[in-house]
């Protein structure tokens, strides 16, 4: 078994259009979340977001490209390129029949589906454009991927609600450290801010009107956000044969099942996940330094994800620090646990923890360091990042410093 590291980034969110300044947004405690611009925000209950402001796609895509790019895509597209320029990869041809795509995404192109269902149902047209399917599918982002950059191995996309992006970052970590690709293209990416896909999800309650907030216990509920991210996960002796820069190193990952409820969090689901990625990476609790809770803003997720870490940490619950990003670029649902990484990166690299902004008052059933407000300068070898998502589906990776 070989071992897998991180030597590309790229990234596309509500805080910034890539990883410098996501990292510089993190730092200064910046809020992504602010009131929709979409159509029809005015017939809404929750009216805000974390939104991409500005996004000028025809300044980025040709026409024939976005005949075919959803804003899903596009984000996508744009975090790849990004994670590929820094990787510093020359595609040869030998490497490129084994590399590939590895995304995570839930909701695939909602932006073409909520135009064309008002197309066919408001507007009463009987006819929609040819390329409706290619645009809307959960694949399109993870194969257009695969095009541009000419990589001809395993490309797919895993949906699995709010644990997407984490069960493909893990799968492509197993995929490399099997030997069966030398470098994979993997994160995530979600485009849900639309009419409909607000809407659906005004119906469960669990949304705030004002902020999200984590762990903090005025706490009212989640804020959806939207954007990618994306790394080059690379063979570590293929990286340092090519002079690659590792940015950091993929030690880990465990996924579970609740096998119990399609909403309500499990503390054994998310035990089991946190220790079988330890597990994977040879680690001891003590060992880990920073947390990126999945931290949505719920009363349940809050204090369960809570419980199993002091459950799996035990007397070192107290000395790690845990921090919620979705407080500041929303919870991007099937690439929220790619943008998190960077969070995980950020602590790794430049020894800086993100943190979780909007706390107003400590919940006694959230006793954790929630790195409140403001970032926090600490040196940190090891970190976690956690995804818990609806249906019971946990996955976890661990990352360590690079040497």
């Amino acid at each position: 078994m070989g071992r897998v590291v991180i030597t590309g980034t790229g990234t596309v969110n509500a805080l910034a259009n890539d990883v410098a300044g996501t990292f510089a947004a993190f730092c200064a405690g910046t809020c992504g979340i602010g009131p929709l611009d979409i159509r029809d925000a005015d017939r809404l209950s929750i009216q805000i977001g974390a939104q991409v402001r500005g996004w000028d796609c025809e300044a980025r895509f040709d026409r024939a490209q976005l005949s075919l790019f959803d804003r899903v895509t596009q984000f996508a597209v744009v975090a790849a390129q990004q994670a590929m320029e820094q990787s510093g990869l020359d595609l040869t041809l030998p490497e490129t029949a084994r590399a590939g795509v590895i995304l995570g995404n839930a909701g695939g192109g909602m932006t073409t589906t909520d135009d064309n269902f008002r197309t066919v149902y408001e507007e009463g047209k009987n006819r929609v454009h040819p390329f409706v399917v290619p645009r809307l599918m959960n694949s399109a982002a993870a194969s257009h991927i695969s095009m541009i950059h000419g990589l001809r191995g395993p490309t797919f996309t895993v949906s699995t609600a709010c644990a997407s992006a984490n069960h493909a970052m893990g799968l492509a970590f197993q995929l490399v450290k099997s030997g069966a690709a030398p470098f994979v293209l993997t994160g995530g990416a979600e485009a849900m801010l639309t009419f409909g896909g607000i809407k659906a999800w005004e119906g469960l309650r669990v949304m705030a009107r004002d902020a999200c907030r984590p762990f903090s216990r005025d706490r009212s509920g989640m804020v959806q956000g939207e954007g990618a991210a994306v790394f080059v996960f690379e063979d570590r002796d293929h990286a340092l044969a090519r002079g690659g820069t590792i940015l950091a190193e993929v030690t880990g990952f465990a996924m579970t099942a609740d096998a119990s409820d399609i909403v309500m969090p499990s503390i054994d689901g998310a035990v089991r996940a946190i220790r079988g990625a330890l597990d994977d990476a040879g680690l001891a609790g003590p060992e880990v330094g920073y947390i990126n809770a999945h931290g949505t803003g719920t009363a349940a997720n809050d204090r369960t994800e809570c419980a199993a870490i002091r459950q799996v940490f035990g007397a070192h619950s107290g000395k790690l620090l845990v921090s919620s990003t979705k407080s500041m670029h929303g919870h991007v649902i099937g690439g929220t646990g790619a943008i998190e990484l960077l969070a995980c990166l950020m602590a790794l690299q430049d020894g800086v923890i993100a943190p979780t902004v909007g706390h107003q008052e400590d919940d006694p059933e959230c006793d954790l360091d929630v790195v409140p407000n403001v970032a926090r300068r600490a040196q940190v070898e090891v970190a976690v990042s956690n995804a818990f998502a609806f249906g019971g589906l946990n996955a976890v990776l661990v990352l360590r410093r690079a040497d």
